[in-house]
């Protein structure tokens, strides 16, 4: 691994114009093209913008530049169809088992695929700080998501506990148990002290 650190300039393929670099990650996904006819179209692009000449110039992508990126593409495409292919056993596997169970795996699988991101990042020659800010918000958004499906899990107890206790209140009077012996098993089952 190189642990070379650099001033942290982007390539010229984070540099293109957001329209150029979306319709390049198009065709980069596609795959119908090779990676030259890709390189000769994006080229085209950038010569037909309506940038400044020598920007364009600046911009025009190397066959050696697209391959890295394709390849850090093809990376991160692998990694999520292998997370996409363990979530979907990993679901299949808990089956009817309760859906807490379910958002806590995949709250901590999008948990370690962040700090895996993050662990390569910091050891890539650039650091990226569009992907620092993505980073800090996705990790937000997982640990809102974590306290959401904590918040459900916790009124779907309270609602069963609800309605566990109304069944035993109805029981425990068919059964003869005093007004206070029904008051304190509905508060038992409640859980309130």
């Amino acid at each position: 691994m190189n642990d070379k650190v650099t001033r942290g300039r982007r390539s010229k393929i984070h540099l293109l114009p957001e329209e150029i670099r979306r319709e390049l990650d198009s065709k980069l996904r596609d795959g119908r093209l090779t990676q030259q006819d890709v390189l000769d179209y994006i080229n085209d692009l950038i010569e037909q913008s309506q940038l400044p000449e020598e920007e364009k110039t600046e911009l025009k992508i190397s066959r050696s530049g697209l391959n890295r990126y394709a390849t850090h593409l093809e990376t991160i495409g692998k990694d999520i169809r292998e997370l996409r292919e363990v979530s979907n056993a990993l679901v299949a596997q808990l089956g009817d088992k309760p859906t807490g169970d379910v958002s806590k795996m995949i709250l901590e699988i999008g948990r370690t695929q962040l700090f895996k991101a993050m662990m390569q990042q910091s050891s890539a020659e650039e650091m990226d700080i569009g992907l620092i800010k993505d980073a800090m918000l996705a990790a937000q958004r997982l640990e809102a998501a974590a306290m959401q499906s904590h918040k459900r899990e916790k009124e779907i107890r309270q609602l069963f506990a609800a309605e566990a206790a109304e069944a035993a209140e109805k029981v425990a009077k068919q059964a003869g148990l005093t007004a206070d012996g029904v008051a304190a098993l509905k508060r038992e089952i409640l859980g309130i002290a």
